[in-house]
């Protein structure tokens, strides 16, 4: 079985996904569907879509009523660890959030400033991050979007068996 974690660098934290339930993955992708670690008034549950190759995690967020809050995309690294059969998502601190009109917000970027001059993340992560963010927006824009979302709207409401190829 396949184990997740997290990393954070604000707050500063690793934390293992363990309600996290994995509903696909193969080289490419991996599909979850989960609820939050800590009550909230704003999101209760969702499905993510991780891009592990491209960089990035899209999770369509709702709220308890099970309305759709927003599409949240984190800016990630990827890290499997073959030996303890572990992905660790780094989040890089930039986020893109797609709202039901269509309205698209990036977040985050005084944290990435911060980070940028404080030093805490190598250069070539810095600008990687840079990199997987305006190749995500630049899908957005051309209308690629529900291409993107399209692993969680065929995976949700179902039980698929898991494929770990």
């Amino acid at each position: 079985m396949i184990r997740l974690y997290r990393r954070r660098f604000v707050p500063d934290e690793n934390i293992e996904l363990k309600g996290d339930e994995i509903l696909y993955h193969d080289e490419d992708i991996l599909v979850t569907r989960w609820t939050v670690l800590r009550p909230r008034k704003d999101i209760d549950h969702g499905y993510s879509v991780y891009y592990l190759k491209e960089g990035y995690k899209i999770s369509k967020m709702y709220d308890a009523a099970d309305e759709l809050v927003y599409w949240y995309c984190d800016i990630i690294d990827a890290v499997f660890d073959a030996q303890k059969k572990a992905y660790t998502f780094y989040d890089l601190l930039i986020d893109v959030l797609v709202y039901p009109d269509g309205h698209v917000e990036v977040a985050d970027l005084d944290e990435f400033a911060d980070f940028t001059e404080e030093g805490r993340l190598a250069r070539g992560v810095l600008a990687g991050a840079l990199r997987k963010t305006d190749r995500l927006l630049q899908q957005i824009y051309r209308g690629e979007f529900e291409r993107l979302t399209e692993p969680i709207t065929l995976r949700e409401g179902y039980c698929p068996e898991i494929s770990m190829s």
